[in-house]
């Protein structure tokens, strides 16, 4: 009998309508049998603050759930060519748990959605974070969509046949990274 995996699925942005909480959706049913995808709420975490000395329980939900995850799914759009601070504020959270724990080669997928070259810059800026985190990041395929250009609905929701193909792909190979 096969156990399950466990992904969770981080979006940075905040937004009900998400394009990337779209692309997160899309993720979780693609997925193949025997695995789950979570999405993370981060909507009341505050931001990181060294002098706040017990973790607000938003803090500890979501890092309980990075803990319990076999692999990350992260989805972020471009703000000013970067990462959304939601996305980045979390893992700065994860990050300062005792030997960086939580995060330290944890399998993980980095997907985007954004205007113009569909947040291509922000995905190259969360490798950098990536890679101090020691996370374990799937090179291929990279999952970029324009998020302006028709490929989503009113709701956010992803309706592109090519962006929901290489998604499944991205989460097979994350399947076998996670495995590993």
């Amino acid at each position: 009998m096969m156990s399950t995996l466990k992904f969770l699925g981080i979006a940075g942005s905040l937004r009900k309508q998400s394009t990337n909480k779209g692309l997160l959706r899309a993720a979780q049913a693609q997925l193949p049998e025997g695995v789950t995808l979570d999405i993370a709420e981060l909507g009341d975490v505050p931001f990181y603050n060294a002098d706040i000395a017990d973790k607000p329980a938003s803090v500890q939900r979501v890092l309980a759930q990075i803990g319990a995850a076999d692999a990350l799914v992260l989805a972020s759009t471009e703000y000013n060519y970067s990462i959304a601070p939601a996305l980045k504020n979390i893992l700065d959270w994860a990050s300062r748990e005792p030997g960086n724990a939580l995060l330290a080669g944890k399998p993980a997928a980095i997907m985007s959605a954004a205007g113009g070259m569909g947040g291509s810059r922000a995905q190259y800026h969360l490798r950098q974070v990536c890679v101090f985190l020691d996370l374990r990041l799937i090179n291929k395929p990279e999952v970029f969509a324009n998020a302006f250009a028709g490929g989503f609905d009113a709701e956010g929701n992803l309706n592109d046949a090519n962006i929901i193909k290489l998604i499944a792909q991205q989460m097979e190979a994350l399947v076998t990274a996670a495995k590993k």
